[in-house]
C-alpha cells in the first residue's frame, strides 16, 4: 500500500521529480509506501516531510489508483492521495528519493513530464484545471 500527498498552497501544487525506478526522472506528489503498523494519515505527513522538507497535516482522502510495475514481480501498487494542509516550511528541499522537488503553478503541473496518469487523475479531482 502507499500514500501520496497533494499539497496546494497559493494556487501552486507540490511535485517532486523522482529520482529512482519506477519513473526515475519523472515528477509525481510526494509519496511511497505505508510502513508495518504506521497509520495512512502518519505515512502521508511523513513522506511529505521526507521527500520535502515541508510539514502538514493529512487531509481527506483525494482518490485511489492502482499501478503496475512490469519489472517487480511485487510490482502491483494501490496508491492512496490524500490532500495536506501545508504547516511550515514553504521551501521545499528535496531529500529521500527525491532529485528535486518544487512548487508549481496550477496551470502548468501538466505541462511536465508527469508520472503516468497523474495529470488525469488531477483532473478528475479538480485540482489542475487542464490535462494538455
Amino acid at each position: 500500500m502507499c500514500v501520496g500527498a497533494v499539497a496546494v498552497d497559493a494556487d501552486r501544487l507540490l511535485l517532486i521529480r523522482r529520482g529512482h525506478a519506477p519513473a526515475a526522472g519523472q515528477w509525481s506528489v510526494p509519496g511511497g509506501r505505508v510502513e508495518a503498523g504506521e497509520l495512512l494519515a502518519e505515512a502521508v505527513v511523513r513522506e511529505l516531510l521526507e521527500e520535502t522538507g515541508i510539514e502538514g497535516v493529512c487531509g481527506e482522502l483525494v482518490g485511489w489508483v492502482e499501478r503496475f510495475d512490469p519489472d517487480d514481480p511485487d510490482g502491483h501498487h494501490v496508491i492512496l492521495d490524500f490532500r495536506v494542509a501545508v504547516l511550515e516550511g514553504t521551501v521545499p528541499i528535496a531529500g529521500d528519493d527525491a532529485a528535486e522537488a518544487r512548487w508549481v503553478p496550477l496551470p502548468d503541473v501538466a505541462d511536465l513530464d508527469l508520472v503516468d496518469g497523474l495529470a488525469e487523475f488531477l483532473h478528475d479531482h479538480d485540482i489542475i484545471p487542464t490535462i494538455t
